[in-house]
């Protein structure tokens, strides 16, 4: 399906110095964006850094809220300015909590609107603007924010209490060709602009209990209060005046009747003294509005036979959390039409819309979700288009793999010093065309398999299923032998892809970055003439192999497109079996040992060979004894047997040093931690 084009939309956004986003990039799809990556990497400081500069009037920030490393600058603002060093000099080392916004919008429109005031270049081709909001210092402020500190252990104290006081936010216009020609704007207008809404993460949809509230109710009264102002539309204002006549009726009973019962429930203050000579007499009155009536006392009910309606709290918690973000929805769109200054265009951050959802629902929601904005404006806007752009943060590998694989950005925390985000974009990173390939082949293996490796901290490629059956054994086996880094402790994610497919994952792995062993097989080979002279290639034992195989072995040796042989592949030294952030491991001789298994079973045989009755052989018989033995393996039942039964035997030597190298950590430089518990949260 073709993506329309917006009249606006945004483009890109870069931010700079907030949390761990210390400089960071992320394009944004014109429909929807989904924004994946490990625990605290970062997605949530992108949903804040919005809330923050369009939720509240007067946009604030903390000391914690600067990145590690810009909070140091602060110190060597302060040391230019006692060594007597120019204001702008001193400015431009105090740092800046920066949101810059690329927006493309469509030459032909006639009316810009509020766009226009942010387009300052002359270039009547463009289709581009830019604009920054800048969260800081005030002009003339420096001698304040310095003044009487000492470079001591209170100076980040005094300064936290300074930095809300002393710094403000301003919206700057950007020529898109030059930096340097800017403008500033009233900060009312980039509210015009640019409309921001939120579903969070934490919605109190909670089990049930007496004191719940019943949130999805509540809402109808937001979409009430859009309805009733006067720039909402005719159909909206119609509904809501006919909601004021029926409270007004009401109203009018209320006044006669319940009026007259409530003042005979009046005690009598006469008894003391009261009201006196002069005071009036007491009395009451009762009011109705829809607002009131909408917020307090009105509860979505579910109709069942007979007559019986339910209380939402008796839906599941799935149902009513989806109901729950599509009533959030209507609300955000009957907002954008009812605003009096009509924004040019409308971001929805939603935030981990998998909580209580099934994984058919999650696939189903993501798919959906922009055909959602387009059935409001259908029914309800004469087909005019909402032009919103949805960013959606998951750790659902559900939703994660239905979407859109160029949807996808990827948050990835690096130590390089200091912790911070980088950003990943897998659409450039798999754009070119010796790279479709792979593409295809790794988001068709993602949508069947719903594996977790862009939320996982290690992960595993492996053969098949001996290897997954047995794999928590091996683990636990070689972690007893290094319990300092032990495995089993950490985010580990297995993927079950064989040898033949375990290539097309190279870089994909190298763009998460994720630290990955690849366990597969040595598949020897000998190569052989048929009778029509022929070459043909038939399975045999290592010893007598000439190739393998294998393509993720030929592949990660493979130079210039040429494969090289087995013997060559036997030789190789464990720095070559290491590619930056992924390893792999086949099977090789038992220390002291010749004898090599061609498989997992006949590598397990040969390190194991005295639980299968096979002793006091030489190496090149053992090493045929556990090729025969193998190949009339099922495999499922070897790896139950030794699973459960058999659990007494020794981890293959392949198996244990690739274990090793995963379960390290790399090796970082130790984060400085320049104002200690000021550090506010990672995310």
């Amino acid at each position: 399906m073709s993506k329309k084009v917006e009249p606006m939309f945004i483009k890109q956004v870069e931010i700079k110095n907030f949390r761990l986003l210390k400089d960071v990039s992320l394009s944004l799809d014109k429909e929807s964006t989904v924004v994946v990556g490990r625990n605290n990497s970062g997605k949530t400081s992108l949903t804040e850094i919005f809330r923050r500069l369009f939720s509240e009037k007067n946009p604030s920030f903390q000391l914690e809220d600067f990145s590690l490393t810009s909070i140091g600058r602060f110190k060597e603002a302060f040391h230019a300015k006692l060594a007597g060093e120019s204001e702008p000099t001193i400015r431009t080392l105090i740092p800046t909590i920066e949101l810059t916004l690329v927006v493309e919008y469509d030459s032909d429109l006639k009316d810009l609107g509020a766009l226009s005031d942010f387009i300052i270049d002359l270039d009547e081709t463009s289709t581009v603007a830019k604009l920054k909001v800048s969260y800081q210092l005030k002009d003339g402020k420096i001698d304040l924010l310095f003044e009487d500190l000492l470079d001591d252990s209170d100076f980040f104290k005094k300064l936290k209490e300074r930095i809300p006081k002393l710094f403000t936010t301003v919206v700057i216009a950007i020529d898109p060709t030059d930096d340097k020609n800017n403008a500033i704007e009233d900060y009312s207008k980039l509210r015009n602009l640019l409309d921001v809404d939120f579903i969070n993460a934490q919605r109190g949809l909670n089990d049930e209990t007496q004191t719940e509230k019943d949130v999805l109710g509540k809402v109808l009264s937001n979409i009430f209060k859009n309805a009733s102002l006067e720039s909402a539309p005719d159909e909206m204002k119609q509904k809501s005046q006919e909601l004021e006549a029926v409270v007004n009726d009401i109203q009018v009973k209320v006044d006669k009747d319940f009026k007259e019962k409530v003042d005979a429930l009046l005690p009598a203050l006469k008894i003391f003294g009261y009201p006196g000579l002069s005071d009036p007499k007491l009395s009451t009155e009762t009011t109705f509005n829809v607002q009131t009536l909408l917020n307090s006392n009105t509860q979505i009910r579910y109709f069942r036979e007979e007559g019986i309606s339910l209380p939402e709290t008796y839906n599941g918690l799935g149902s009513r959390n989806l109901i729950y973000i599509l009533f959030q929805l209507f609300e955000f769109f009957r907002k954008y039409q009812s605003n009096p200054i009509e924004a040019k265009n409308h971001i929805v951050f939603i935030e981990e819309p998998e909580a209580h959802l099934h994984p058919q629902m999650q696939e189903v929601f993501i798919r959906q979700l922009h055909k959602i904005a387009e059935e409001f404006s259908k029914s309800f806007n004469n087909s005019k288009p909402w032009p919103v752009q949805f960013v959606v943060s998951t750790h659902s590998t559900h939703i994660a793999n239905e979407a859109d694989f160029e949807s996808i950005r990827y948050f990835l925390t690096v130590s390089e010093g200091r912790p911070e985000t980088r950003i990943k974009d897998l659409k450039d990173e798999f754009k070119s065309e010796d790279r479709k390939k792979d593409k295809d082949f790794i988001h068709k293996y993602l949508t069947l398999t719903r594996c977790d490796l862009f939320f996982a901290d290690k992960a595993m490629l492996i053969e098949g299923s001996s290897e997954r059956l047995l794999m928590p054994m091996l683990i636990k086996k070689t972690d007893e032998e290094n319990p300092t880094a032990p495995l089993a402790g950490q985010y580990l994610s297995v993927v079950e892809i064989g040898g033949a497919y375990a290539h097309h994952f190279y870089k994909f792995l190298d763009f998460l970055e994720l630290r990955t062993l690849i366990i597969t097989d040595l598949d020897s080979t000998q190569q052989t003439k048929s009778d029509k002279d022929k070459i043909i290639y038939t399975a045999c034992e290592v010893s007598k192999g000439t190739h393998s195989s294998n393509a993720g072995i030929i592949n990660w040796f493979k130079k210039n497109d040429v494969a090289i042989e087995l013997p060559e592949i036997m030789k190789k030294a464990v720095s070559e079996k290491i590619e930056i952030t992924r390893r792999i491991a086949f099977q090789i001789p038992e220390t002291g040992k010749s004898a090599c298994g061609r498989s997992f079973e006949d590598a397990f045989i040969i390190t194991n060979c005295e639980l299968f009755g096979i002793s006091n052989s030489d190496e090149k018989e053992l090493e045929i004894m556990a090729y025969e033995r193998a190949e009339k393996i099922k495999k499922t039942n070897f790896a139950l047997e030794f699973a459960l039964d058999k659990t007494d035997w020794k981890v293959p030597l392949y198996i244990k040093e690739g274990l090793l190298w995963l379960s390290e950590s790399p090796k970082e430089d130790q984060i400085e931690t320049i104002i200690g518990p000021l550090v506010g949260s990672d995310e």
